[in-house]
């Protein structure tokens, strides 16, 4: 076994463990919530971003009124939407500022964060608590070989695309159905 292969298998002993610690009840009220309601943005900074690009591309997929916040597309929020934050730290400057913002239009706040008490938790109507190390591992206490916040955002991704599977499970729908809103102008 190659140096490579051994870390790619810590990798996902980690997040196997990773997995172990997600709460059914918040992904499953997320999902519930992801059904009632109109609009759904996602925002992250930096590699969280692109994980909640990806979520809110499958979510198009599935035929839900989903944005990136920032993007040139990106609809307005409007009363009872949701802003759903991907933010390991949840102290990011600019999504305190997108949270503060949207619940001031009455938006819902979604934190998915691996610290809670952040300023974005406290701000938040929902918190799903992730597991994983800050990009400033000397203040966490779970342990991962990986840098910086690498284990949040790859628990991100596979958290939020374990979500979609139950979205689709819920409203009856499967890959051949969502295939049919894929882009094909590629």
């Amino acid at each position: 076994m190659t140096q490579t292969t051994h870390y790619f298998k810590d990798i996902l002993d980690e997040l196997s463990r990773a997995a172990d610690l997600l709460s059914d009840e918040q992904a499953e009220q997320l999902v519930n919530q992801l059904i009632a309601t109109n609009k759904i943005f996602v925002a992250g900074a930096g590699r969280s971003g692109l994980m909640g690009k990806s979520f809110v591309m499958r979510m198009m997929h599935m035929g839900l009124d989903a944005y990136v916040v920032g993007e040139t597309v990106t609809a307005n929020l409007e009363h009872d939407d949701i802003l759903i934050i991907a933010s390991g730290s949840g102290e990011t400057k600019s999504l305190v500022s997108m949270a503060e913002k949207a619940k001031s239009l009455g938006g819902m706040v979604i934190a998915v964060t691996i610290n809670p008490d952040s300023t974005i938790g406290q701000l938040a109507d929902q918190v799903i608590k992730m597991p994983g190390s800050p990009k400033d591992q000397s203040e966490s206490a779970y342990e991962t070989i990986q840098p910086m916040g690498s284990l949040f955002e790859q628990t991100l991704l596979l958290f939020f695309d374990a979500v979609i599977l139950r979205f689709m499970e819920k409203k009856g729908l499967d890959s051949d159905t969502m295939y049919g809103k894929h882009a094909n102008l590629e």
